[in-house]
């Protein structure tokens, strides 16, 4: 069967029960079918079941998943090639919020500025071009330099599976699986390159030209509609990041801003956007607030169970994320119900997009699924979302000071070298007088 089977990753300090396991599945699966499918749509999410069999020494449970790397409606492995595209696409917008207090974070997104970090403390070897912004502008041009960025520089946000099995991707922390040349022999089969072109440079940036172009069609695709419309949540603040490579060649062409094309409302990224922009108070506005849920629970701990904080993630639960008022009434419940959707919103942030593609066959009635054109020949694709498990009431005073770490960092380093550019510069011209004559 084209299943997989997920276990659960707890620290061996956290030794849990397995009822404690079983209800904790439960809730992934609960939240996946009353929170998630009705945000992205019945399509994209796949909640999986519960197995209880005897496979986990520590519990005996596990969650049994549809294989993404394979095309979605199969339910038995097939022998046609197929190729499977994951990204992780981060957060795709600037804080709007008004309790925002570093000026950087309404200019630069939180992944760019991340990226400094990371490279300083050595996580990564290099910081990526990619911005998310550029993705999840709707704007072509952009949505491909911003893939490109990914393949040059995949970190953990690009994989590329074939037949089930990683060929392009990070293995670990450092060490990426492939060069993008071994990753065009492998794409060959799917995008033959349609100058005839068997090797070569031009061969390999061919493919990955339409490797890119066939993404982007389908991550602009609307396939699904379920009740993803809930949410309205118009795009706020700036749409460009100010540390995106693709604004800033942009800036030194003299053009202030790339056009902007928005996405189309029934697309994935779209609908992705509109849960991560429930975060409308940003950490800095939100950390007060779980602090008064604290306070009130340390006085209460009984209540944590009617508060819902754990579950069960149902339609009560549902309903009240959908509440976008943000007049704060000093209540407890206006403290948590931003809270929940502060968690949800981090949840949409740090989801996986998966991508099948494989060659259409004609006339097979089993196709039913949605096709794309390439280069070559036309492509079956599905679309699923990934890694769609809450985020823990309990990360947000770790997410509050990594938050800081990751602004002042760059405040620091980034900004201050840029500044100390423009003073140099300003210096070698102090001389200069500049008259001002009235016309």
């Amino acid at each position: 069967r084209c299943v997989v089977l997920r276990f659960l990753k707890f620290p061996p300090n956290k030794k849990k029960t397995s009822e404690e396991i079983l209800q904790h599945l439960q809730n992934i699966v609960d939240f996946g079918k009353n929170v998630m499918k009705d945000f992205l749509g019945e399509n994209y999410v796949h909640c999986g079941s519960r197995c209880d069999k005897d496979l986990d020494t520590l519990s005996g449970y596990a969650m049994c998943l549809p294989n993404l790397t394979r095309l979605q409606t199969y339910h038995f492995a097939e022998h046609r090639p197929i190729l499977c595209v994951e990204i992780k696409p981060k957060c795709g917008f600037i804080p709007f919020s008004n309790d925002v207090t570093h000026e950087m974070k309404h200019k630069v997104c939180r992944y760019c500025m991340h990226q400094h970090l990371k490279v300083a403390t050595g996580k990564w070897k290099k910081i990526s071009k990619y911005c998310p912004l550029d993705l999840y502008s709707g704007n072509k041009q952009r949505m491909h330099f911003a893939l490109k960025s990914l393949l040059q520089e995949a970190q953990n946000n690009l994989r590329i599976f074939k037949n089930g099995e990683l060929i392009y991707g990070c293995g670990d922390a450092r060490s990426p699986v492939a060069d993008l040349k071994e990753l065009a022999h492998h794409l060959k089969p799917f995008f033959f390159p349609s100058n005839g072109l068997a090797s070569g440079p031009h061969c390999t940036r061919a493919v990955i030209r339409e490797l890119v172009r066939v993404i982007t069609r389908v991550l602009l695709s609307s396939s699904d509609k379920g009740r993803a419309g809930a949410l309205r949540l118009g795009l706020q603040g700036p749409r460009v990041c100010e540390a995106s490579p693709f604004s800033r060649s942009l800036h030194h062409q003299g053009k202030n801003t790339p056009e902007h094309s928005g996405l189309p409302k029934g697309c994935l990224l779209y609908k992705t956007l509109q849960v991560q922009m429930l975060d409308q108070l940003d950490i800095e506005g939100l950390y007060p607030l779980y602090n008064r849920v604290e306070r009130y629970l340390e006085e209460f701990p009984e209540e944590r169970k009617t508060l819902q904080i754990d579950g069960p993630y149902d339609e009560v639960f549902y309903q009240k994320l959908l509440d976008l008022s943000t007049e704060d009434d000093g209540t407890v419940a206006f403290a948590l119900r931003k809270v929940q959707q502060y968690r949800v919103a981090m949840t949409a942030k740090d989801c996986s997009i998966m991508i099948a593609l494989s060659p259409y066959l004609q006339g097979t009635s089993s196709d039913q699924r949605p096709v794309i054109p390439s280069s070559r020949s036309r492509l079956a694709f599905s679309v699923s979302v990934l890694d769609l498990d809450l985020k823990p009431y309990e990360s947000i005073p770790h997410q509050y000071k990594l938050d800081s770490k990751i602004v002042n960092y760059y405040s620091k380093t980034v900004h201050a070298k840029d500044d100390t550019v423009r003073s140099t510069r300003f210096k070698e011209h102090e001389d200069c007088t500049l008259v001002l004559h009235k016309v």
